[in-house]
């Protein structure tokens, strides 16, 4: 085998708090992760040396910038395994959209070579390397629903919230993480996110009460930055949504539906508005 073809799948938060900030510069942080099928694809191929990386998206770095060539670097120096690889990126999920779309190509480069190289290491192994360049590849590398603690690599399998619809928008307009949490209030959150009931109907298989308890405490300072995420928060909501927030550092939004012909109602009428609207589902 010289080729691997990965599937390398988004997520969204169901609900995000930040608790503080810790010693070594991270947020400590109570989150829920969810997996969804909108997916980038990664394709893995065995070269004499070194790393080349193509993608379609000329907003993705194509050098050791890009979490792909940290996590091949990642299996080098822990194998010490003398190959290439040239990895092809056809990029579906939105940059910089709060959906860990550079995280999951990571967690699929990690995954990929594992199979391509023969390498027999452990998901566990594979998660702690990846924690070492990317918060929310461990998450990635395992997927489903998760309740992640820490910076989101202390991770709890929770009962799958799985086949439920989702509309994504994106304002395509890329939002910097650490941009985000370097300027957020820890002392006047607008929020607070009740982490623990959420799981509760998540396991109750309670769809309505999920998405209306649903809360992202990094909304407001985003909102300020970005006033057309409150917006189209109201527009989901009217059109049929049960709940709707923003996923991660944003600004991506998204809204839960469970009625078919109110979700496209929702899309068409947000297609007139923002670049990206993407219909997927929870897996």
């Amino acid at each position: 085998m010289n080729e691997i073809v990965v599937d390398s799948f988004g997520k969204v938060n169901l609900a995000l708090d930040v608790l503080y900030k810790r010693d070594d510069g991270y947020h400590e942080i109570n989150t829920i992760m969810q997996q969804i099928d909108l997916k980038d694809t990664v394709t893995l191929r065995d070269r004499k040396k070194g790393i080349k990386i193509e993608c379609n998206d000329k907003d993705v770095p194509l050098d050791h910038t890009n979490l792909v060539y940290k996590a091949w670097e990642k299996i080098v120096n822990k194998t010490g395994i003398n190959r290439g690889i040239h990895i092809i990126i056809q990029k579906r999920i939105p940059v910089s959209a709060g959906l860990a779309g550079g995280s999951s190509n990571a967690a699929a480069v990690f995954k990929g070579l594992n199979i391509l190289w023969n390498l027999k290491l452990s998901e566990e192994e594979l998660m702690k390397m990846g924690l070492q360049i990317g918060a929310d590849v461990p998450f990635c590398i395992t997927g489903g629903t998760a309740w992640a603690k820490g910076i989101g690599e202390k991770l709890t399998k929770i009962k799958s919230f799985s086949n439920n619809m989702i509309l994504l928008t994106n304002i395509g307009v890329p939002v910097s993480t650490a941009h985000v949490y370097d300027n957020l209030d820890l002392y006047n959150k607008e929020k607070v996110a009740d982490i623990e009931k959420i799981v509760r109907y998540i396991e109750e298989d309670n769809i309505v009460k999920v998405a209306t308890s649903m809360t992202n405490v990094l909304e407001g300072f985003v909102i300020k930055e970005y006033p057309i995420i409150k917006e189209i928060k109201k527009d989901m909501i009217e059109y049929g949504a049960l709940g709707s927030i923003m996923s991660g550092s944003g600004p991506t939004v998204f809204g839960i539906f469970d009625d078919e012909k109110k979700l496209y109602n929702c899309k068409e009428m947000l297609e007139k508005k923002v670049e990206k609207v993407i219909v997927t589902r929870t897996i």
